[in-house]
């Protein structure tokens, strides 16, 4: 597992009540596996997370280094409880880890920053999707955000 993952996957477990948090989309052969990887037993509901790596770019700074543009994607599920508001809870909790990863741009020092080094890019945490999913046979609120990372790197002779 990279250091960045690792960090990534850190910043999401210090949240509070963020649920169940894995570096990976865990998957079940059946609904009641996949059901138990995102059960959060402290909420006795569905509330999970999971990072993935979706793209990496390299462009050229000058030989034998170069910088490392890394597309993240984190998936959050939370059961969908209409008397508890849960969708503002999760709305809450979206708010939450954009606001811990803003506490440490860098990720413990694994990147560069968050972000491209371009200063008109998107900055931190961005929201792509957000509404209802049937999830291990649950109907859950779903998160879809989007994270883009830096850092430097030198080519291995």
């Amino acid at each position: 597992m990279t250091a960045e993952r690792s960090a990534l996957v850190a910043t999401l477990q210090a949240v509070p009540d963020i649920g169940v948090v894995h570096a990976y989309e865990r998957t079940g052969a059946d609904l009641a596996t996949m059901k138990q990887h995102y059960y959060s037993a402290a909420h006795q509901q569905i509330r999970g997370w999971f990072v993935r790596r979706v793209r990496i770019r390299e462009t050229g700074i000058l030989s034998p280094r170069y910088l490392e543009v890394v597309e993240w994607q984190i998936r959050g599920f939370m059961g969908i409880d209409d008397s508890a508001q849960s969708e503002i809870v999760m709305d809450e909790l979206i708010e939450a880890v954009r606001d811990q990863l803003r506490l440490d741009s860098k990720l413990g020092g694994t990147v560069m920053k968050v972000g491209l080094l371009d200063a008109r890019s998107d900055r931190g945490l961005q929201l792509e999707d957000f509404g209802p999913y049937m999830f291990g046979g649950v109907l859950c609120h779903g998160a879809k955000l989007s994270l883009t990372t830096t850092k430097e790197r030198t080519q291995i002779a």
